[in-house]
């Protein structure tokens, strides 16, 4: 993964590079060094996809019987690229929910994202617990071959994967984003579960017996439909990195920005928009009411210039027009 920071492309500028330190004095800036992955917990992953449990059947798609599928009330933006997800326990095993905002997860459980653009299946990524600990977790990216009959595991990643505009990322940087929760899991959780528009939402994966504490129910989020659409976004999008309580690294910081604000929404902070951590710590700061132009947020993620440090920084080289577009109205309407 290069390491080299991100800069604005247009140097002498001089309003640009304002914009840019503005951004950096909010704590908002780019950390591209990634520590390569832990090799003893990366050897826990086979290499080809077929040998993960994912299938039954891997030519006829065939879905082992004990992986579940699910869909997060919020994804995170990837160009527009189709996401299936899924997840498979350990037989008998729950996922330790004492902590409702850091779910734990048995050793053993695999969750699969498999990517599709424009039409053609690409990669499937594996996130594999291979330890007690709560940093054990071993992550690759399988890349599909052109006949579509397996995917071999790419620890370097692949740029402009099988003749797509998709960018599939080295092993190294997987942990950029999972590793900025406590969790490590970013799409199954309390808060995406109680918003999905998927078969399998909380009730079901409560009914299942997957969770040791059940979460209090309902679980709603505040606000009219564009605020609840804005603060998923922004949690989905941001606060993998943007949160006050990502896990301390002796390593480099890898898309590791200050933890001046936070954009997590979390089960017991959701009895008004007011009390959400996007509200208390990043109004005023990086979000300004009523001027969507002129927050901090909105200008990293409408751009994706090259050497511009957008929001998100990684899987993305296409701007999010119907996110920003909520973005924009919450902030106006503030």
């Amino acid at each position: 993964m290069s390491t080299r920071e991100r800069r604005p492309t247009r140097a002498g500028s001089a309003l640009l590079w304002l914009a840019v330190a503005g951004l950096a004095a909010a704590g908002c800036d780019d950390f591209h060094e990634c520590d390569p992955p832990d090799p003893e917990r990366q050897a826990e992953l086979p290499a080809a996809l077929s040998e993960t449990g994912l299938y039954a059947d891997i030519a006829a798609r065939a879905v082992a019987s004990d992986v579940v599928a699910y869909e997060p009330g919020f994804a995170l933006w990837s160009d527009g690229a189709e996401k299936q997800r899924f997840i498979r326990l350990p037989p008998g095993a729950q996922i330790d929910t004492g902590d409702q905002d850091a779910w734990q997860f048995p050793d053993g459980t695999r969750l699969w994202k498999e990517f599709r653009r424009d039409g053609a299946l690409v990669e499937t990524r594996v996130l594999a617990k291979v330890g007690p600990a709560p940093e054990d977790w071993a992550s690759v990216a399988y890349v599909w071959n052109a006949d579509g009959t397996d995917a071999l595991a790419t620890p370097g990643g692949a740029a402009d994967a099988r003749g797509t505009p998709h960018d599939v990322p080295a092993a190294a940087e997987c942990m950029g984003c999972h590793g900025g929760t406590r969790s490590r899991v970013l799409g199954f959780s309390a808060i995406q579960l109680a918003t999905s528009r998927g078969e399998v939402d909380l009730d079901e994966v409560v009914a299942r017996g997957m969770l040791s504490d059940p979460p209090p129910r309902p679980i709603q989020l505040p606000g009219d439909a564009v605020t609840r659409d804005a603060l998923g976004w922004l949690h989905a999008n941001c606060s993998h990195c943007h949160n006050r309580s990502r896990p301390k690294s002796d390593g480099a910081r890898c898309y590791d920005p200050e933890r001046r604000f936070d954009f997590t929404l979390r089960v017991g902070e959701l009895a008004s928009v007011e009390s959400t951590a996007t509200y208390r710590t990043a109004v005023g700061l990086v979000i300004n009411r009523g001027d969507p132009d002129g927050s901090d947020v909105v200008d990293r993620a409408r751009r994706r210039d090259p050497g511009w440090p957008s929001m998100p920084p990684l899987g993305t080289e296409i701007v999010d027009e119907a996110g920003l577009a909520v973005l924009r109205t919450w902030i106006r309407n503030l």
